[in-house]
């Protein structure tokens, strides 16, 4: 007969899986149900449930001037803008100096 601490070890082992796969899944499972249908529900070590956040929120553009390109960029991920943007200042820097360091003046 199984008895409860091998029960344990199996899903401590389990849990402690480093990359768990399907089988490893499946035999937690199992550990689990064979242990409530012997030992009861006295145990509350579940895993823990699965939040139905949707995550943390990705940063968007927020830029509304009616003008063509806060248009192109308003809601999109500010991720997806940023090296867009740079692409363009770097052009700037090579193309017109003096406009560069005007603009990087003003970034502060």
């Amino acid at each position: 007969m199984i008895t409860e601490k091998d029960l344990q070890e199996a899903i401590a082992e389990c849990q402690g899986k480093r990359n768990p796969d399907s089988s490893t899944c499946i035999k937690l499972a199992a550990f689990y149900t064979i242990r409530r249908e012997l030992y009861g529900d006295r145990y509350q070590d579940a895993p823990p449930a699965y939040s139905f956040s949707s995550g943390p929120e990705i940063p968007r553009v927020d830029f509304k001037t009616g003008s063509a390109f806060s248009r192109r960029i308003d809601g999109r991920p500010a991720a997806d803008i940023w090296p867009i943007i740079e692409e363009l200042v770097e052009a700037v820097q090579a193309t017109n100096p003096r406009l560069y360091a005007h603009f990087i003046k003003k970034l502060g």
